[in-house]
């Protein structure tokens, strides 16, 4: 947790300091009263209101996560005040994002795009599947409390989709690996098709992400309906294990 006064730190959404200062300096030598552009930076001591976050474009959205993956990759990260971020968050939430990414100890979404608290929706499952728990949670996080970003999040080297390919079968997760086979069947891979092959493996749970983003699609009205409306995006990605690069897949 950083000790850092809250006036030194900074939000990277997904503007930087310099561009705000020039828009702050041009602001004033035309003598007008400018408001902040969407997503500019703002204090870490800040919670996202509401009305910066309804002014952000769902492309603005999936800029801020890929801006902060790249400043974890870099070794660059904010400094979080944590225990500020609680305190203004504790009475309303406004997070420009939801994420729906796999249980994975090492992909944990709120630190790999470097997220505050009140940043993001975050959904967590076994193989990044949309089941209908997970749709009506996404459902909330878009229809009801105003997010503009799906961002489904598969990664290299998933156990889940190991377990899809290979049949394993152990109780309840049977029945979950089960959402996963059908984009095992439909990859076209003419090597070796089996959980021992990394890049089978990763290449299936790619088709995975684009399968998920096309239930959520075939089933939610809901967020089909908002995501035609251009009022949400639903986008897949990927994240790499090795090097910590979130891949955005076409």
């Amino acid at each position: 947790m950083s000790h850092r006064p809250a006036c030194c730190s900074s939000r990277d959404f997904p503007f930087d300091r310099r561009t705000l200062l020039r828009s702050l300096l041009a602001a004033v030598g035309a003598g007008t009263v400018a408001s902040l552009a969407p997503g500019a930076a703002w204090s870490s001591s800040e919670a996202l209101t509401r009305e910066q976050r309804d002014q952000l474009t769902p492309d603005q959205a999936l800029e801020m996560l890929t801006r902060g993956n790249e400043r974890f990759r870099t070794g660059k990260m904010q400094a979080h005040d944590y225990l500020t971020q609680k305190r203004a968050t504790a009475a309303g939430q406004y997070p420009a994002a939801a994420i729906l990414s796999c249980i994975d100890s090492r992909a944990p979404a709120e630190i790999i795009l470097d997220t505050a608290i009140g940043d993001t929706f975050n959904a967590r499952i076994a193989g990044n599947i949309a089941n209908d728990d997970v749709l009506g949670s996404l459902e909330f996080a878009c229809a009801a409390a105003g997010a503009k970003l799906i961002l489904v999040m598969g990664h290299t080297a998933c156990g889940a989709v190991k377990g899809a390919i290979d049949g394993v079968q152990l109780g309840h997760l049977t029945k979950l690996l089960d959402d996963i086979k059908p984009a095992v069947a439909t990859t076209i891979y003419s090597g070796e098709r089996t959980g021992k092959n990394a890049e089978f493996v990763d290449t299936v749970a790619a088709s995975n992400v684009r399968h998920t983003v096309e239930e959520i699609r075939r089933h939610s009205s809901v967020l089909a309906g908002l995501e035609k409306d251009g009022k949400i995006r639903i986008v897949g990605s990927m994240y790499h294990l090795v090097g910590g690069r979130l891949e955005v897949l076409s």
